[in-house]
């Protein structure tokens, strides 16, 4: 597991794909404002590597404290399509809850989309509940 910094390489070169998997009408140009703006509020991103050097996941996520405490908040954590439900992303949301409980977080915090019934699989079975809706409100 490996940060990868503001302004390094690799964010274009390994984390953008990644995030664009979720994100397809993400430009370069857009992606590259978003991490710049996002890592300068504490957004990290961390990316799984593979033993030929290849970023197979990545994690966008913070902490924020608020009303509700400490929170480590998962802004995206996506595997690559060709690697899903082989442990990577599980070995990556193992390293976010190490960080978590470093950073004393009182809990792990992400939103999904309600049709991505995978995702949703997944973090069920890493003992994530579904305690809120997220609603939202768009301004354009």
């Amino acid at each position: 597991m490996i940060d990868v910094a503001p302004g390094a390489p690799g964010l274009e070169r390994d984390v953008a794909p990644l995030i664009r998997l979720l994100r397809p009408g993400m430009g370069a140009r857009e992606f590259a404002a978003y991490a710049a703006e996002a890592q300068e509020q504490g957004l990290v991103f961390t990316g799984a590597f593979d033993e030929h050097g290849r970023c197979v996941a990545v994690a966008a996520h913070r902490i924020l404290t608020t009303s509700r405490g400490r929170l480590l908040l998962v802004d995206d954590l996506v595997t690559t399509p060709d690697l899903r439900s082989t442990g990577v992303g599980a070995r990556l949301f193992e390293e976010l809850e190490v960080r978590a409980r470093r950073s004393g977080c009182v809990r792990i915090e992400l939103d999904s989309g309600v049709a991505n019934h995978g995702a949703h699989r997944f973090y069920h079975a890493r003992r994530m509940a579904i305690v809120a809706l997220h609603f939202s409100h768009d301004l354009s």
